[in-house]
């Protein structure tokens, strides 16, 4: 697929979370996949695309394992400190990409996302650069999908039509987001992704459909999954 991309979009990973879910003495970005991290898979490829010049990775303070990774010397990778939740975290990476005047378009990566495929990147670039505001990779809800009540019974089912997962990256304007999460942070509303903070604004950013096995590894079992995704999908 031939895209026209823009010489200079970053990518800004949130890394500072703790990934309680994964029950492993280490946070989940920095388990192995193979001969590498979790953290280093998903970095490198973003690296790895014409687009991305460089990757702010946002990092807990004192945190022992990223400097002992290779890509902690690389030259196109920046650490900066994360904060208390993943906005706050997102929100750094934004404040260091506009004093250093570094490009017009960011493109926020879930650490805990090895598995994207170039080919969705080159689509999320190609839509969100022609939409006015930016868009989101996303897959649409094929499951029946139950709302449950305080018993944890079934409520009711929830139609699914029109339903999306919401993945990541999520392709921004840089000014137009970092003032959507600042404004939103600072009114304490609920921000769960950067399309979150942009709804919130009162902007409608697009969905483009990408690839399933974009998986976010959350559970133990999710490892293996991913391994057996980065390796089918290699070259």
């Amino acid at each position: 697929m031939t895209t026209a991309i823009s010489p200079s979009i970053v990518a800004i990973v949130p890394a500072a979370g703790v990934g309680s879910r994964m029950k492993a003495d280490k946070p989940k970005q920095y388990l192995m996949i193979g001969e590498r991290t979790v953290l280093e898979h998903t970095v490198l490829k973003l690296l790895a695309h014409p687009a991305i010049n460089k990757v702010i990775v946002a990092i807990t303070q004192g945190d022992p394992y990223f400097p002992t990774l290779s890509i902690a010397n690389h030259p196109d990778v920046v650490r900066v400190d994360g904060g208390k939740e993943r906005a706050d975290s997102v929100l750094s990476g934004l404040r260091y990409v506009a004093a250093e005047q570094l490009a017009d378009w960011v493109m926020v990566h879930d650490a805990a996302r090895p598995c994207v495929r170039e080919t969705d990147l080159n689509t999320l670039i190609e839509v969100s650069q022609a939409h006015q505001v930016g868009g989101i990779l996303a897959s649409p809800v094929r499951d029946t999908m139950k709302r449950a009540n305080n018993e944890q019974n079934i409520d009711h089912t929830v139609e699914r039509e029109a339903l999306w997962h919401a993945l990541t990256p999520q392709m921004f304007r840089t000014t137009q987001l970092m003032r959507a999460l600042s404004d939103a942070l600072a009114a304490d509303a609920i921000i769960t992704d950067e399309a979150s903070a942009l709804e919130w604004a009162g902007f409608q950013p697009a969905l483009v459909q990408g690839f399933a096995d974009n998986i976010k590894i959350t559970q133990p079992e999710d490892l293996a999954l991913a391994e057996f995704y980065l390796e089918r999908n290699k070259g």
